[in-house]
Parts: structure tokens; sequence; C-alpha cells
């Protein structure tokens, strides 16, 4: 989980400040020295550092904090907040064009960065709010580029526009352009060649791209895990071309937290998205407030909200909510549920984001153990006939013996699997409120 190392050191300090019935300018000062250090070690731009100490310091030695009531929760309040100002305060969406006018987005990025990857992440979540988008692939460079972007074009069901590698970017971008207007697309996103490191030739042919095309919104793909690097990336785009915005990749990766801690307070340009894994449906809108959260350790149960919503079946998920509020919850309900698990990123991701479990608190999850006991369930529950899945108070003896041979497994693991079962039935039964519509029923379904 990204963060995990600077969300445990940020905690250990906190913890400290908790314990104390009353603070002094000391413990502040003591207290912010060691955030510092964390936010140092995690990649932060020093200049940045600075100024978020000195602006955190500031607040939390007045008055109404070291008089207050419980004044350690009252400097961790100060801490998420200036957190959040650091990151832009506020969401901030791709500005589009108003009305069916053609917003045309040029993609920049470094090679290596996940740009091509990210087009098309950002091409679908367009499509998803009802825009017509077409993307032109006019790295005609890198060797699959071009097919890269028609495999993931096809994957979301957007159009690519394609001229093969033979003629130059400028002139795709042209031609996509009058292809787009020609048959009313809303969106424009055009997919420019990276190279290992910022060159002139790459510039220039940015600019040239911009020159020719009218460009709306230039988008800056930088890869969290290279922290500082992504920040001098970002700067050297921006003074050389003009950037509006930037996307973070890789912050399912063991990044340190620099990149997004750093690149608004030094560009002055906001995270609009930020990517956490390779499938084309891990892209996340960039929330300040959400981000900081994570960070501090504190969760972030709106993003798992939304995940669990953006995932969810509607006639499936009504389906298991009649069968729970009936108490037939059956192991059909069971597989639908892992895999609803698995769409979401997995049991650490969503762990991840739960409050107190993130940033150090939440004991190390073996992924690929994890995922090798889902597949010996579901080969367990696969080789129950559809009756006595349905109905798992079939399962004798003879009948478990039958499902362990089945599956290739001992009979321990079949009779801990309908043990684990009943625990779980048990306790869906007590937490009715799980099934009222809207946010709170986001786990209906859930059985974990």
């Amino acid at each position: 989980m990204a963060f995990d190392s600077l969300s445990e050191k940020l905690q250990n300090v906190f913890k400290n400040l908790r314990s104390k019935g009353r603070l002094t300018e000391d413990d502040v000062k003591t207290a912010l020295k060691e955030v510092k250090m964390a936010l140092l070690e995690a990649d932060v731009n020093f200049k940045v550092v600075k100024q978020f100490v000195k602006d955190v310091q500031e607040r939390a030695v007045g008055q109404d904090v070291m008089n207050g009531l419980n004044p350690g929760q009252m400097v961790i309040k100060i801490v998420n907040e200036e957190m959040i100002k650091l990151m832009g305060s506020e969401t901030t969406e791709i500005a589009l064009r108003p009305g069916k006018e053609l917003t045309i987005i040029m993609m920049a990025g470094l090679q290596g960065a996940g740009k091509t990857t990210t087009t098309a992440k950002i091409a679908g979540k367009l499509k998803a709010k009802g825009k017509k988008v077409l993307l032109a692939a006019c790295d005609v460079y890198r060797p699959a580029a071009i097919e890269q972007l028609q495999i993931n074009g096809e994957k979301q069901g957007v159009e690519v526009f394609s001229m093969g590698d033979k003629n130059t970017p400028v002139n795709i971008a042209k031609a996509a352009v009058e292809h787009a207007s020609k048959h009313e697309f809303n969106v424009l996103i055009i997919d420019t060649a990276g190279r290992l490191h910022i060159d002139e030739d790459m510039m220039a042919e940015l600019v040239s791209i911009k020159e020719n095309v009218p460009v709306f919104q230039t988008l800056l793909v930088v890869d969290s895990m290279t922290g500082q690097d992504a920040v001098n990336v970002a700067k050297m785009f921006d003074e050389k071309i003009g950037i509006d915005g930037v996307v973070l990749t890789k912050l399912d990766g063991d990044t340190r937290g620099g990149a997004a801690l750093s690149i608004r307070a030094v560009t002055g340009k906001p995270i609009l998205y930020a990517g956490m894994g390779e499938k084309l449906s891990d892209l996340e809108q960039f929330y300040p407030e959400r981000m900081a959260s994570r960070i501090l350790g504190m969760g972030d149960v709106l993003t798992l909200i939304e995940k669990a919503q953006e995932e969810f079946d509607e006639e499936k998920a009504k389906k298991i909510e009649d069968k729970m509020r009936k108490n037939e919850f059956d192991f059909e309900m069971y597989l639908e549920s892992m895999s609803q698990m698995k769409k979401m990123g997995g049991l650490s991701s969503i762990l991840g984001m739960m409050p107190g479990l993130g940033g150090g608190k939440m004991p190390e999850i073996d992924e690929a153990a994890a995922e090798k006991s889902m597949a010996r369930t579901e080969a367990i529950i696969f080789s129950m006939t559809v009756e006595e899945r349905q109905n798992p108070a079939l399962l004798n003896p003879s009948r478990k013996r039958r499902i362990a041979q089945g599956a290739g497994v001992d009979i321990a693991e079949v009779n801990r699997l309908v043990k684990q079962f009943e625990q779980t039935k048990k306790m869906m039964k007590q937490m009715p409120g799980m099934m009222k519509k809207g946010k709170r029923g986001m786990f209906k379904g859930f059985p974990f």
C-alpha cells in the first residue's frame, strides 16, 4: 500500500501527542521535528517541507490549541488541514468545453510513466459521464504503442483514430481533429510519444502539436514512484509546453509519497487523477482531503464506497439484499461477494482504506497467499452441487468428503469453510443496517 512508511511514522508522532494532557511549545516543536524528518524521508520537496512545518507550528502554538481540552488532537487536525491545503484543498475536474463543443486533450509524459494506459483510463471515465470520446494514436516511435492504445480503447468501448507509424504526430493530430469534428465527438484525447528523459525533440514535437491543433487541456502523466524526479519533470514540462493538470500513476506501489505532496506546491498545477493499479478501472479522482486522510492513517471510506458502487451490479445486489432479508445467505452469494472483492482490488486494497487499518496499523497481507486461499475456497464451492450451494444444511460428512476430493483439498478445509460460512451468516443476521440503500448499504452482499 502506498504511503505505509510515512503513515506509520506520522502516527507514531501523533500517538505521543495524544498521550499528553497539556502541550508545551517544546512538545509541538519536538513533534514537528519528527514530522519534518518523516516528510523528507518520503521524498517531499525540502522547500515544501520547510514551509509546511512553519505553517503548522504557527497555528499549533496558538493559545486555543495549547490551552484546549485535547491539544494533541488539535495538532493532528491542523496537520491534516495543512496537508490538504498543500495538495490543493479542492478537487479539480478536467476542464471541458461547454455543450457539444469539441474538447481536445493532449497527454504528455516520459516513457514508462503509464501514459498510454492512463489515456484509455481517462477516456473510460469521460465516456461514463456521457461524453463521446475519440483517442488519437500519435506515439509513432515506441513499438506496439499504437496497438496498445487500440486494445485498451476497444476494452473501454472507445474509438481509436490511427494512421500507423509512417505519418508525423502533427499530421495525425490534425487528421484526428477533422475526424472528430465530422463524426460529432465531444472529446479528442491525443496520446503523444514519451522519451526516457526530457529532450528538445520531444518538447518541440509537443509544442508543434499545440501550434497546429487547438489543444484545450494538456495533462502530464508522472510516475509517483520517482518521487522528487516526478516533481522536477512536472516543473520542466510546465515551463516548456505549459500543463493544465497532473495524473499521478503507480500510487498503489512502493511510493514514498513525495510527488503527491509536492507537485501542487511546486508547480501550482492540480493533481486530477491517481492511478492505483494496472486495470483500466484503477483510476481515482484525486481528492486532497481523502489523500491526506490516507497518508495520516485515518482511512479513505468515501473512495471505498465509490469503488463499491462502481463495481456493483445493481440487479445482483438487489437479489443478494432480498436473500439477506429472508436470512437465505448461501454459498452462491459467498462466491459473488468474493468476485466483487476482487474487482475492488483485493483485501489489502479494501483494508488500506479503512480507518485505523492503513499506514502501518494493518498487519502485512501476503497478496499471493490470500489469492491462493481464495482460489481454494472457490474450488470447494464449485465442487458442490447447485442444490448444496443454495442449501448448505445438506452438507453432511459424506457430501463434504466428496466435495474435498473434487476440489483436491483436505476435508478439514471444507469443514473450516463451512464453519466460517456459518459465522458470516450469523454476522449478516445481526447487521440489518448494512442492507439499507445508499452509501450505508455499500457492503450489501459482502460477507467480510
